[in-house]
């Protein structure tokens, strides 16, 4: 039998005869692409394949005694949920220059201290990889570089080396063979993976495969590669600003909260341990359109810079920009304070920018939005003491805060002297409160801080 052209999904992985503009089980655009699938030898019987381990009783299995081994970095152990896991698969995701290949050539020295690493780049020459390292300082004599694209190649290296960690750069660069599709492809993303995936469970060994991201901002290739791996890493920011951010979206041996802070310098990524005092240290005194926020990223507190610049429009239908907070998060604001005190947006172009390019999606930090909109349209600066904690409801109430304790110990640390915090939050947390707590009810009692 012959080869059959078909079009797969690239977001889904469906299959389709002919080419679609709409994916119709995921119903994105423009993902179809085209790849050659191989006919099945055996249609028609069952074959019986012998199963490579045997079953084991739940009651009879033992706990690992060293299932997790430390990275040497704090930032990202506290993502993985402690460390890498024996045996798992690891997803880590950003854009091209982020600092991906960087960030795990960094952890190279730590991981080879309890056992050999072989880092498989398919984007990068020995010598190349050699020159990073030396500027990195990273060395040891446990660590080996393979420059292939093969996957075979590499579980074939892997084999002779039997190491610990195995690191693969990046996914889109490796091909298998048997398959007839290019690299980079949907076939040869899914097959790659699962065959590491398989000696990754095999042997023990953790893996660390590195994808790209297309220009939506989602991982590229197939996004059942996603469902595929254990754990699914992030590495966000904007490569002109130094702040880098790693974040989980799946952790199969941990939370998904949890966010680790690195800043590019030149000797590579370094941790940050506390992240706020960098995002507060060119925070300008006396502006209007300036509020400090106190959000949640797992269990740690950060403390972080909004400034709204609300300016009169010349055009009927104002502009509404925002970084760092959803745009759809600003016009619920915006029209809450427009129906609730009878602000007048609607004639005034709003801009929203969270400083350090970090990514404010906690609805506690509504309150600190909502009073740098009306500081910037007044023209009155707040308190340059005071940070905001706080969801607004539709009504105009704030509603309570999580993790309220965390954050005035945080806030206290850094100085600040005055906290707002929702009214029902008051009780409990005010007497051991550092700061001068102030407990408001709704939007109402928010706007007297202004004088007016």
């Amino acid at each position: 039998m012959k080869n059959k052209t078909v079009f797969v999904c690239s977001e889904c992985g469906f299959h389709a005869a002919r080419w679609l503009g709409k994916c119709p089980d995921c119903g994105s655009w423009n993902t179809m692409e085209e790849t050659v699938e191989e006919p099945e030898d055996n249609k028609k019987g069952v074959s019986l394949v012998s199963p490579v381990t045997a079953a084991t009783k739940l009651s009879e299995l033992r706990e690992q005694e060293h299932i997790r081994q430390k990275t040497g970095c704090a930032e990202l152990d506290r993502v993985l949920g402690g460390g890498l896991v024996s045996g798992s698969v690891v997803l880590l995701c950003g854009e091209p220059g982020i600092g991906k290949s960087t960030l795990l050539l960094q952890i190279c020295a730590a991981l080879s201290a309890d056992g050999r690493v072989l880092y498989a780049s398919g984007e990068e020459s020995a010598g190349q990889l050699k020159l990073r390292a030396d500027r990195l300082g990273v060395t040891g004599d446990d660590i080996y570089i393979a420059s292939d694209t093969n996957v075979d190649s590499v579980l074939a290296h892997a084999e002779k080396l039997s190491p610990s960690v195995l690191m693969v750069d990046s996914i889109q660069t490796m091909w298998k063979n048997g398959v007839s599709s290019s690299a980079g492809g949907v076939s040869q993303i899914k097959e790659c993976t699962s065959t590491l995936i398989r000696y990754a469970k095999q042997n023990g060994v953790s893996v660390i495969i590195v994808g790209h991201v297309n220009k939506e901002g989602s991982i590229a290739g197939p996004k059942i590669l996603e469902h595929m791996v254990d754990t699914v890493l992030y590495f966000e920011g904007d490569r002109r600003q130094s702040f880098r951010l790693v974040r989980a979206i799946k952790n199969r041996f941990g939370a998904t909260d949890e966010v680790g802070v690195f800043e590019m310098c030149g000797q590579g990524l370094r941790e940050v341990a506390s992240p706020s005092e960098l995002l507060l240290s060119d925070r300008p005194k006396g502006v209007s359109g300036n509020c400090a926020v106190c959000t949640m990223e797992g269990t740690r507190p950060l403390v972080a810079e909004v400034q709204a610049l609300v300016t009169p429009s010349y055009y009927p239908s104002p502009k509404r920009a925002s970084q760092g907070i959803d745009v759809n998060r600003v016009n619920l604001i915006l029209a809450l304070l427009e129906k609730r005190l009878g602000l007048k947006f609607s004639t005034h172009d709003c801009y929203v920018n969270v400083i350090g390019g970090i990514t404010l999606d906690e609805p506690a930090s509504d309150l600190g939005l909502a009073l740098a909109l009306i500081s910037s349209l007044r023209d009155i600066p707040l308190p340059d003491d005071a940070v905001a904690v706080g969801e607004l409801g539709l009504s105009g109430e704030i509603r309570a805060a999580a993790d309220l304790e965390r954050r005035l110990k945080e806030v206290g640390r850094l100085g600040f002297t005055r906290v707002l915090v929702p009214r029902r939050n008051y009780g409990k947390n005010a007497a051991d409160a550092p700061a001068n707590v102030t407990a408001l009810g709704s939007i109402f009692d928010a706007v007297r801080i202004f004088g007016k």
